[in-house]
């Protein structure tokens, strides 16, 4: 048969809107048209065939995306009186449609910390340093927990009773030279279970409760001594952070040894001591050189993104005596940066990331070391920070005018969002020369914490890689041969059509990050072979690749979730530690044509400002 083939379209411009073509008997042939989209939307098309008294016609329906990248920028701060003015720079080369500016405002940095509670209060096991971590947690947490009225907790009179019987049987398992061992009194006193109750017996009464005064007094003994009571076996690294944990510890029960501190930290080394110690032995030292020492130490030690810090630590062999982990490193420096310098930006930005920390682990963390002393830095940042109720309305200016109010009264721990759009944001900064103030103030008592974001997506669409947070690389290799995929000398991809592709994805991070997306947009030339549905063909497996182990001790991918969609894939976890991980999947090269291939991009979903990465890719498919 001849047939006359022709099409229509909106939202596209064909180049050849008919076609004559023979068609032989029991076979079909393929009709190209060529067409260039006109705006991002959707394209509606219309096919008809006629050839003498025979027609047929069809219709399809396309998306149309722009083949951009989001990217984002923020900033994080408080006020506690009065205004602040964050000047915005014209946003030039992007997308007016997209993005804009966010401002998130809240009265507190403490989410609910109920859980984190809950746990060590339903933890099923009484050794002593359980007992110790239960009562540091309910004394410590009294104040904001009273504050805030968290639902699911047990009552105070049962929380109170309950922190009277750990006390009790704490007291029943003392050692006669004052220490306690794991499970019951005659078994040998565990140094860093013995500092750990002496901790918890001192913040008990210090919130009121009742401690029996000679068993306090006992406990305090052993803590002078320490060194005595040390393991032949114990080595230096170890010794030196449970005596730096018993001097912090013999300083809140009134006896400083400054000079012992001291001591340590000139013996040991600063460099030579774990981050643990450093913030332990950080309250006690008096000698103005050290402390700035530490001070200095400490500031080159934090790793920070826009809106949190954390602290990277070394581990040995014999960590478990310490029950160390990064994040009670964390509360560690917390609470003693709250003591040295409360005007320091680092410390809103620490309780961020532990909060962030508790938000990928069911609202606690991962220990009941973590937890205790988690919320033991968290109830004096409370006590700092937040001690006066908020009864406060915070208000916001972009230049002259005025974008909204946010009203904060009484305790909560919910977070208002105002969002200027983008198209909005380009108007008012063009008509201020490029620059506008965005002003947030403060009216009433209360600590406000804002954050200040700006969303957009670049109209470049040659973009090159960048680093916000995670390195991110892509490549692209045939699957059943490997000359089916090329990349020239300018890095242009040249695939053959209808060859199977192995898409591979690399990101590397070099601190811990919390709930991670990583995504992949496709070339819209291709298809993914999604080996989940029944009629697409098995794609190969790589028993060695990292995609298959995270960690030690864990055999599968670092992704909690996948999805494989029309255009993109994408991949999830809640926590991402710092390391170089791998995303790979397949798809066809379906469609010759020339395309822009937009960057994958990783980013912490919660702060999108803590992104990466890859550069743009051209892809041709013949």
């Amino acid at each position: 048969m001849v047939v006359d083939v022709v099409a229509r379209a909106t939202n596209l411009e064909l180049g050849n809107a008919g076609q004559r073509v023979t068609v032989p008997a029991n076979d079909r042939v393929e009709v190209r048209f060529a067409a260039s989209t006109v705006m991002a939307g959707d394209v509606q098309i219309q096919f008809a065939a006629t050839s003498g008294d025979f027609s047929d016609a069809a219709t399809a329906d396309l998306p149309v995306y722009t083949p951009a990248t989001s990217e984002a920028f923020a900033t994080y701060g408080v006020i506690d009186d009065g205004a602040i003015a964050q000047p915005v720079q014209y946003p030039s080369g992007v997308f007016p449609q997209f993005g804009g500016l966010e401002i998130s405002t809240a009265s507190t940095a403490l989410q609910a910390l109920t859980d984190a509670v809950l746990y060590l209060v339903e933890y099923p096991y009484d050794c002593s340093e359980q007992l110790a971590s239960r009562i540091l947690a309910v004394a410590s947490l009294r104040d904001v927990l009273s504050a805030f009225k968290a639902d699911g907790l047990p009552t105070p009179s049962e929380m109170e009773s309950a922190v009277s019987a750990d006390i009790d049987r704490l007291q029943s398992m003392q050692n006669y030279d004052g220490g306690y061992p794991y499970w019951r009194r005659g078994f040998e006193s565990i140094p860093f279970n013995t500092i750990h109750v002496a901790h918890a017996l001192f913040r008990a009464q210090e919130k009121g409760f009742n401690v029996p005064a000679e068993m306090q007094q006992n406990s305090l003994n052993y803590l002078r001594d320490i060194e005595s009571y040390y393991p032949s076996w114990y080595d230096d690294g170890t010794r030196q952070t449970l005596s730096a944990y018993a001097l912090y510890v013999r300083n809140l029960m009134g006896d400083r040894d400054s000079q012992k501190a001291e001591n340590l930290l000139k013996e040991a080394g600063l460099e030579n001591l774990s981050m643990e110690a450093i913030g332990w032995l950080w309250s006690v030292i008096d000698d103005e050189e050290q402390l700035d020492a530490i001070r200095l130490f400490v500031n080159n030690h934090v790793v920070e993104t826009a809106g949190a810090a954390n602290f990277t630590t070394a581990y040995t062999e014999q960590t478990y005596l310490l029950l160390s982990s990064d994040r009670r490193t964390d509360a560690i420096l917390l609470d003693a940066l709250i003591e040295d310098n409360p005007q320091s930006d680092l410390i809103p930005k620490l309780v961020n990331g532990l909060l962030a920390a508790a938000r990928q682990t069911q609202g606690r963390w991962g220990s009941t070391q973590e937890n205790v002393f988690v919320l033991t830095a968290l109830d004096r940042y409370f006590n700092t920070y937040e001690s006066q109720t908020p009864d406060f309305v915070a208000r916001i200016w972009l230049g002259d005018t005025y974008a909204g109010s946010n009203e904060f009264r009484g305790r909560t721990t919910d977070t208002s969002e105002t969002l200027i759009p983008m198209n909005y944001v380009l108007s008012e900064t063009s008509s201020g020369g490029g620059m506008q103030d965005l002003i947030l103030s403060k009216d009433g008592p209360g600590r406000l914490y804002y954050r200040l974001g700006l969303q957009y997506a670049p109209t470049d669409l040659d973009l090159d890689p960048l680093d916000m947070g995670f390195v991110v690389e892509r490549r692209y290799e045939g699957v059943d041969n490997p000359e089916d995929v090329t990349q020239d000398a300018d890095g242009v991809w040249h695939i053959k059509a209808g060859a199977r592709v192995k898409v591979t994805i690399t990101m590397a991070a070099d601190n811990r990050r919390y709930h991670v997306a990583l995504v992949d947009p496709l070339p819209a030339g291709f298809e993914i072979i999604n080996s989940e549905l029944a009629v697409s063909q098995p794609v190969p497996q790589d028993p060695t690749s990292p995609d298959f182990k995270y960690g030690w001790w864990w055999w599968g991918p670092w992704y909690e979730h996948q999805n494989m969609r029309d255009d993109r894939a994408e991949a999830f976890t809640s926590l991402l530690w710092d390391g170089v991980y791998e995303y790979v999947y397949y798809a066809r090269a379906t469609t010759p044509g020339t395309f822009i291939t937009p960057p994958s991009k990783a980013e912490e979903m919660y702060s999108p400002e803590v992104f990466g990465r890859s550069g743009s890719d051209w892809v041709i498919v013949k």
